[in-house]
């Protein structure tokens, strides 16, 4: 995901100049507001990234269905090594591993090749190398890669605190891809660099007499196997391409199956957390998007030039016609709730603040109770989205929500931002937050909240404006 935000950070708030690390030559601006997310985003070749060309939400999709079937292999994996005993071909069982280890890294700088006797089947270093990667750093790259979901955070966060925050995380999980890539090309490589036709032989056939016909067989085998997989993941790259709608349907369903079972349960702490405080709070804050322009929106220029006078917020029974209008302090006369929480999108980037405003729940009691056949919560907002799908006239923005998600206590309609009005390019006057999701499931600039029956009948029917245009998961909590 390092294409759609080129920079790393250690602090949760992402402040210009403070990456430890980018793959971008682009300055950020230290004004706030001016410089969205998806300007910094970068286009890759299909052939390096799946799907490529600026497709964030079916890259997502891809990497969490491949991150499901790796963590089902090592499941299965791990199972079978310790159900069949062989675990103790790669994990020590004395400590003298570590001197012949050392030995054994020193006959490999000194570009010596350790004798076949060492491998038994693996020498010392190899049988360090297998447990580290196996049992350490790949529950690590499991841990950090969670750790970024915004359901984990408002649920665990010591652990995430821990982690040193969002950021932190990804930086951790980035750090970790790059140790197992490097080991997989270490591996590789010593594969056929020392002991080739030995080892060949051994990972094809798993044994049997050493002689240069297997050799050749299997490393035909080996060969062959690397280059349908490389074509695969081109092939797939361009499947997905050729029809992103249908690349979408397929793999969010995938995905979804992993949401259900590790994130939907769980619930933000809301007022038992007490691990985000004030003095998290950051100072500088990203945005995704810019506030409308007379263009887009007459209607929301002309009230913030007039302190927001005259701007209403509809609330809506979409299934039975049914409206209010209420102003900006019709909203603050319903009861206040406020909390400290982060915020991060899905591009990568995050800020942490205290948000004011009133429970979503609340806001839409106005209308009496909820009515019958209503199963999800549309906010609609006044600017547009800043693309279509298919090209055509941008829309405004919208996402909706569950009702479980919307009953949440951290899912709010914010009008206040440490302690004063929503700045305008955050969503001033007022904006949806529901911190079990990522960003995109938060609208600025809002102009009503309906109940409606299916979000099937609304945009082009996936859930939001991120769903429709940039083909994320309805299920925005990973």
């Amino acid at each position: 995901m390092l294409s759609s935000l080129p920079r790393l950070w250690w602090r949760n708030e992402c402040a210009p100049k403070t990456e430890w690390l980018k793959f971008t030559r682009r300055e950020l601006p230290d004004e706030e507001g001016v410089y969205t997310s998806l300007m910094d985003e970068k286009s890759v070749s299909p052939i390096l990234s799946l799907p490529g060309r600026e497709n964030i939400g079916l890259g997502r999709h891809w990497h969490g269905l491949s991150v499901m079937l790796w963590v089902l292999n090592g499941i299965v994996y791990v199972t079978l090594l310790f159900a069949t005993g062989l675990w103790r071909r790669i994990i020590p069982t004395s400590w003298d591993v570590f001197g012949e280890a050392w030995e054994s890294l020193k006959t490999y700088l000194s570009l010596d090749v350790p004798d076949i006797s060492h491998f038994q089947p693996y020498d010392s270093l190899q049988m360090l190398g297998y447990t580290f990667v196996i049992f350490i750093l790949a529950p690590f790259l499991m841990l950090t890669g969670v750790a970024m979901s915004p359901a984990i955070r408002n649920r665990f966060p010591r652990l995430i605190k821990l982690l040193g925050g969002h950021q932190g995380a990804r930086s951790l999980h980035f750090i970790c891809m790059v140790l197992f890539a490097g080991f997989i090309v270490v591996h590789v490589s010593l594969v056929f660099l020392v002991h080739r036709e030995h080892n060949v032989i051994h990972m094809v056939f798993g044994g049997g007499e050493v002689t240069s016909a297997r050799a050749a067989q299997a490393l035909v085998i080996v060969v062959v196997t690397i280059v349908a997989v490389v074509v695969f993941w081109i092939a797939l790259s361009y499947w997905s391409l050729a029809d992103r709608a249908r690349a979408q349907r397929f793999t969010a369903a995938f995905t979804e199956i992993g949401r259900k079972i590790f994130l939907n349960r769980l619930r933000p702490l809301g007022a038992a957390n007490t691990v985000d405080t004030d003095a998290d709070v950051s100072k500088f804050h990203w945005t995704n998007g810019l506030p409308p322009t007379e263009e887009e929106s007459t209607v929301w220029v002309k009230a913030r030039d007039n302190n927001w006078e005259g701007l209403t917020i509809t609330v809506r029974d979409d299934i039975n016609d049914v409206e209010k209008v209420l102003s900006v302090d019709d909203l603050k006369k319903l009861p206040r709730h406020s909390y400290v929480a982060t915020h991060t999108c899905m591009q990568g980037w995050s800020a942490t603040s205290r948000w004011t405003g009133v429970r979503l729940t609340d806001v839409m009691e106005v209308l009496g109770p909820r009515p019958e056949g209503a199963r999800y919560l549309l906010a609609e907002s006044y600017g547009l989205a800043q693309k279509m799908y298919d090209n055509r006239p941008r829309e405004p923005f919208y996402a909706c929500i569950d009702l479980d998600t919307m009953a949440e206590a951290t899912s709010i309609l914010a009008y206040e931002r440490n302690g004063h009005e929503i700045e305008d390019y955050l969503g001033g006057p007022a904006r949806t937050r529901v911190e079990s999701n990522h960003g995109y499931k938060q609208v600025k600039w809002i102009s009503r909240l309906m109940w409606i029956h299916d979000f099937a009948d609304y945009g082009d029917g996936r859930g939001g404006t991120r769903e429709d245009s940039a083909l994320q998961a309805f299920n925005g909590r990973i």
